[in-house]
């Protein structure tokens, strides 16, 4: 005999529905009610612009420390190529094909090999935190890109700190 009444599983489901219903009104709001200012489309062009701008010129902070570090500790080039790598295309992707001037260097590094990396850690979150902040002000189509580039760097944070933990002094 089937049980009647509701059951765990029909309580769950019934929530599930009801909080996807929730996002997906949610995602198809106008900028009428989300509390931020309408811009003229010169005013976006030139947010958009100074969102870029900043965004490329902490991805050349991030690359000239990655540099730093590897100009240090030569051994470790090898393995923070990739991420440097990927931190050159970050900046390609947000300067939207603008030459970037090549950052100053953020200072010295440390000689103690696994201290260097986790600065270089401590950078990539600076990086993320900064990108996911810009993420507040930033158009759809850009903030999309910045959430993106915000998970790199904030990838590169954690393996860079268990690259540090695993090199021997």
């Amino acid at each position: 005999m089937r049980r009647t009444g509701t059951t765990r599983r029909g309580a769950l489901t019934a929530t599930g529905a009801l909080a996807l219903g929730a996002v997906l009104t949610g995602c198809g709001e106008d900028d009428k009610g989300t509390g931020r200012p309408v811009l003229t489309e010169a005013e976006a062009v030139r947010a958009d612009k100074a969102l870029r701008r900043a965004a490329a010129h902490t991805g050349a902070l991030a690359l000239a420390h990655y540099d730093l570090v590897t100009e240090a500790h030569p051994d470790a080039a090898a393995g923070l190529a990739p991420l440097r790598a990927a931190v050159r295309q970050h900046i390609g992707a947000v300067a939207a094909g603008r030459t970037q001037p090549p950052a100053a260097a953020p200072g010295p590094v440390s000689t103690d090999r696994p201290t260097a990396l986790k600065e270089l850690a401590a950078a990539e979150r600076r990086r993320a935190d900064a990108h996911a902040e810009a993420l507040l002000t930033a158009e759809p189509e850009l903030a999309r890109l910045l959430a993106s580039v915000a998970a790199g760097a904030a990838a590169h944070a954690y393996l860079l700190t268990e690259l540090a933990k695993e090199t021997p002094s």
